[in-house]
């Protein structure tokens, strides 16, 4: 199928366009909303030449996998259609999961909605921070390089552009998540890195001169985690004071009183509060990923990038965005991310054992399936594979993670650190720069961790999964 023919095939499996109340892509799937829950044919929509996925798991959405690149364009189609488009499409079903999931499992899944846009300038600023890193390393000299020199303060800049501004970004989003008005949310976030705040701290005498890190109040304390919960506050407020304020007097006096009543408790109250958690999740996680013994740093490895893949399958795994954001702020590099990376490669040499066992049965479908989605696997989007391939098939799910724990166990073992999440597969080795032996040993340790991964994935799988059993399946 061309992309034109897919798109209007999917359309026509959801009930048509009149079914459909809007639509977005991420970077590998179709979110699309429908008015009527029963004209969704996810069988019909599996079938098609070049759906990789089908998630429905919610009543009036459903998810279509169709790989990277392929679900931008895909969307073009749909919007020459007439079918509207927006940042919030699919927000309702993502706010308001079904009645069985937990707390914990909606509020991952929010945390999911709300950063999910913010994945391609994560991916941009960790890249040109990672590269800048390699040119630092391979030539000392670079400054009086003219060329080299240009290149590295372009590649700095455009990471600066993006985490100096990082609580902005998640401000706006939060708003848009929480029902408020956006562009106030980010400025809630963007508050949170001004100097505007030392000089409040030091009004309050809250400021340590000393060592700024440690006081009480000071320019990025809280960090991501003091603007969600800021912008959740505001939103609570921008709705209370409308409802009072006189229609007339709205437009000027909802969004100011919100702000000014919101900045007050944020500064002095959320923003130290929030400051302590970050301090005790950094602990956290570095008495465990930082940990001296190297044994405790092998076991938290193959724990984290073993139990990587359920998460993903369950949308839980952007609740972990908090511990990365956290690790960045403070230390300027992340150290679990680099293990849980892992994942994708351990989903690489399981779908690639099976490939092997599919077609010595015949199965051609599967073996297409797992051809779609390698690509994309490879340069690191592995959720074609997971819904097209693995979680469906069961087993492979869970070689392919005790596979990807041995990597993990591997690069926390080597200390491996990345300057920032998102980017995995190979082109993660752009942002694996970081750690105690420098940026081009923690590269290697990190795609000596990949091929580990894959490796013993392949061969618990090819262990562990009977050929027989896939000669009639379908993902």
């Amino acid at each position: 199928m061309t992309v034109e023919e897919l798109s209007k095939s999917i359309v026509e499996q959801v009930g048509g366009a009149g079914n459909i109340a809007s639509a977005v892509n991420c970077m590998t799937r179709l979110r699309i909303t429908v008015r009527d829950d029963a004209a969704i044919r996810a069988d019909g929509l599996k079938a098609l030449p070049g759906v990789l996925a089908v998630i429905h798991r919610q009543a009036n959405y459903v998810e279509v996998v169709v790989g990277p690149g392929k679900s931008r364009r895909c969307m073009d189609v749909l919007r020459k259609m007439g079918i509207q488009s927006g940042a919030n499409a699919g927000a309702n079903a993502a706010a308001v999961p079904d009645a069985s999931d937990g707390r914990i499992k909606r509020a991952m899944r929010l945390f999911g909605q709300i950063f999910a846009p913010l994945i391609p300038g994560i991916i941009v600023s960790g890249l040109c921070a990672g590269v800048a890193a390699m040119i630092a390393q391979l030539a000392p000299g670079y400054a009086d390089n003219p060329t080299l020199s240009v290149t590295y303060q372009l590649l700095t800049g455009i990471n600066a552009a993006f985490m100096t501004y990082l609580s902005a970004w998640a401000g706006y989003r939060a708003a848009e998540a929480f029902g408020g008005t956006p562009v106030l949310g980010g400025m809630i976030g963007m508050f949170t890195t001004l100097e505007n705040v030392n000089a409040i701290s030091k009004t309050v005498g809250w400021y340590n001169d000393a060592q700024p890190l440690n006081a009480i109040l000071r320019a990025g304390r809280g960090g991501l985690i003091a603007a969600l919960i800021g912008v959740w506050i505001m939103c609570k407020l921008e709705t209370a004071i409308r409802k009072r304020m006189p229609e007339a007097l709205d437009t000027v006096f909802t969004p100011l009183l919100t702000v000014i009543f919101t900045l007050v408790p944020y500064v002095l109250i959320i923003m130290p509060f929030t400051g302590i958690i970050s301090t005790g999740l950094c602990r956290l996680v570095g008495a465990v990923a930082l940990n001296r013994s190297p044994l405790v740093r092998m076991l938290a490895g193959f724990l984290g990038a073993s139990l990587f893949l359920p998460m993903v399958a369950m949308g839980m795994h952007h609740g972990l965005i908090a511990l990365y954001a956290v690790q960045l702020e403070t230390f300027g590099y992340v150290t679990l991310y680099p293990a849980l990376a892992m994942a994708g490669a351990g989903q690489i040499g399981a779908a690639l054992a099976i490939a092997v066992k599919a077609r010595r049965v015949g199965n051609h479908r599967l073996c297409g399936v797992i051809n779609g989605a390698m690509p994309a696997a490879i340069l690191g989007v592995g959720e074609p594979l997971i819904y097209g391939v693995t979680l469906p098939l069961g087993r492979p799910f869970v070689t392919a993670g005790l596979g990807a724990g041995f990597g993990g166990a591997f690069v926390m073992l080597m200390e491996v650190a990345s300057t920032t999440w998102g980017p995995s597969g190979v082109l993660g080795a752009f942002v694996m720069t970081e750690g105690p032996r420098g940026a081009l040993p923690s590269v290697a340790c990190y795609l000596a961790g990949l091929v580990i991964s894959g490796v013993i994935a392949f061969f618990i799988t090819m262990a562990m999964v009977q050929g027989d059993t896939l000669q009639d399946i379908s993902c």
